[in-house]
């Protein structure tokens, strides 16, 4: 948790450094981080799912993966300080609510996905 804390931190003063304050509005962070996302999406978009499992075997793929995992990390930790919201308690309430929402019933399949 504190590695995180302190890479969150890292993140706001490479900004802060930059000048780039003004920019880092909630809506141009969320903005970002979409695009972001939607690049690591790019990188599944016509592969097999046996591809998709696959990708990071190769180095090329695997470090493309990786540079877009931080990029969306790193806008979400940035729209997350902008807010003020702890990413980590966002999460463990987010949990809480799912497993209360979709109880384990017994069986491996359901008629339910969480984003309904």
């Amino acid at each position: 948790m504190e590695r995180l804390h302190l890479l969150q931190r890292r993140l706001a003063e490479f900004a802060v450094a930059r000048g780039w304050g003004p920019y880092h509005t909630p809506k141009n962070l969320a903005v970002a981080l979409s695009v972001e996302a939607s690049e690591l999406v790019e990188i599944f978009q016509w592969l097999t799912p046996e591809q998709s499992a696959a990708v990071m075997e190769k180095p090329e793929t695997a470090h493309k993966v990786a540079d877009e995992v931080a990029d969306v990390l790193a806008y979400l930790l940035q729209f997350c300080e902008v807010l003020g919201v702890d990413v980590l308690d966002a999460l463990a309430a987010k949990i809480e609510r799912n497993e209360l929402r979709f109880p384990v019933t017994g069986t491996s399949t359901t008629d339910r996905h969480s984003s309904e």
